[in-house]
């Protein structure tokens, strides 16, 4: 899938140096969610420290919501544009979710976007919902072009989706000829989803060619009852690690951020977004 967009100028002012990128599982953000005014105020203002932001259990039949909230972070934030490109609507079940990349189109730019198929070849689907991958182009950060895969595994499958994975990453890189690629998503990477064996398995992991951002020592969770690592960041490609600031990475802790009681947080989600900052250069005025 192409996408067309109109040629703006970007400045970038000097001293401004920071691109994040994040990824945000919003529980099942559909129609009644969207409805309460408190909860959409929070997660546009999560939403809008990002340059993109992979969110994640969209539940959109008619798209009404993921155009609400652009409409609403436009209006929160008038020194950016916010745009976005939605995957179609992947699930098994009548329970269908859609992973949705909302970018800042004075700052970023697709090249193109491609939906992993299920049941490729005769094989059997190893995913409860397909990976999407963008490839994104931006003339503001240190590397100009680099792909985002995000997934939402099952949990009880998320050894088996993530090991698949590498197999998307290889067909990714095949297709695009881009060694820059970011995984991310709640791949629910911990507790009991994935066993000690399950890792000594797992490419993504014991390639060392693969940078897991978020360790598995980051609770990524709201419930003080739990201390897991769900959701993930990882990076390959030589050049897309080297621009990635040092320590940046980490769980924006969004209930202390805004003043939030734990059930507050909860009612926004149960998982804190990941979020990494990618190295930009100085005094660049570029055109998209």
């Amino acid at each position: 899938m192409k996408c067309c967009l109109v040629l703006c100028i970007l400045a970038v002012c000097p001293g401004v140096l920071s691109f994040q990128i994040c990824s945000f599982n919003a529980k099942c953000l559909g129609p009644s969610k969207a409805a309460k005014s408190r909860v959409m105020g929070i997660i546009v203002k999560i939403v809008s420290r990002c340059d993109i932001c992979l969110i994640m259990e969209v539940r959109d039949t008619k798209g009404k919501v993921t155009e609400s909230l652009v409409e609403e972070l436009n209006r929160f934030d008038r020194t950016h544009k916010y745009s976005y490109i939605a995957s179609k609507r992947l699930g098994h079940s009548h329970y269908k979710e859609q992973y949705v990349f909302v970018y800042r189109s004075d700052s970023v730019m697709i090249i193109d976007s491609y939906q992993y198929e299920d049941n490729k070849n005769g094989n059997p689907d190893v995913f409860a919902r397909g990976p999407f991958s963008t490839w994104f182009h931006s003339p503001r950060t240190a590397i100009k072009d680099f792909v985002l895969i995000g997934l939402h595994t099952a949990p009880d499958s998320a050894a088996q989706e993530m090991e698949e994975l590498y197999k998307v990453f290889l067909e990714v890189r095949k297709k695009w000829g881009i060694e820059d690629v970011m995984l991310l998503g709640d791949l629910n990477a911990g507790r009991s989803y994935v066993s000690h064996s399950d890792w000594e398995t797992i490419r993504l992991r014991t390639d060392p060619s693969f940078h897991w951002l978020i360790g598995d020592e980051e609770d990524t969770t709201i419930s003080k009852s739990t201390h897991c690592a769900y959701d993930r960041m990882i990076a390959h490609g030589s050049k897309f690690h080297s621009t990635i600031v040092p320590g940046s990475a980490k769980a924006f802790h969004f209930q202390v951020e805004f003043g939030l009681s734990e059930d507050e947080a909860g009612a926004v989600s149960e998982h804190y977004p990941v979020e990494v900052e990618i190295k930009v250069e100085r005094d660049t005025h570029s055109e998209l």
